[in-house]
């Protein structure tokens, strides 16, 4: 069941606030460096990734590792979770995924869905679409509320102060 939406302007500008400041923070994790990736949140509980993938996400074999896989699934869901958490960070604490077609290169999007709960442990989905329009992976994880305030992370401030200004 998707989430049921925020009453009042107030909120929903608040939402947004609160959306545009975790697109800051995923841009500031120094891992995302390493890949030509961008992160959009399309809505409360929803993300997407557009992701390139190119050879230098490549095994042995010629075609993008699974470490690859788990980035975008892990971060789609991850951030799909975080609209709904205002306060603080989440830890992924579990995530099941599966691969059902080798990503040869190219763009790849991740699309990020909150399917369960809002309190303690938090559960999302993510699938990754390439090119083609094919589904080539999906997982499931679980989040869970860290002690770690958003509001202590410069990533997520610097992304609020964008957002304001």
């Amino acid at each position: 069941m998707p989430p049921e939406p925020q009453a009042g302007a107030h909120a929903n500008a608040s939402a947004a606030l609160h959306w545009r400041a975790l697109e800051g923070l995923y841009a500031s994790a120094p891992v995302n460096g390493l890949f030509a990736s961008r992160l959009e949140i399309v809505g409360e509980g929803a993300s997407r990734i557009v992701f390139d993938v190119t050879p230098s996400c490549f095994h042995a074999a010629g075609a993008a590792h699974g470490t690859i896989y788990f980035k975008m699934l892990d971060d789609a869901a991850f951030y799909a979770a975080n609209t709904l958490v205002t306060d603080r960070f989440l830890l992924t604490t579990s995530f099941n995924l599966f691969f059902t077609k080798p990503i040869n290169g190219g763009r790849v999007i991740a699309e990020g869905r909150w399917v369960s709960g809002r309190r303690r442990v938090l559960v999302a989905e993510a699938r990754l679409v390439d090119e083609d329009g094919d589904e080539v992976g999906r997982g499931t994880g679980t989040f869970q509320r860290s002690r770690i305030p958003l509001s202590s992370l410069e990533g997520y401030n610097a992304g609020l102060r964008r957002a304001l200004a």
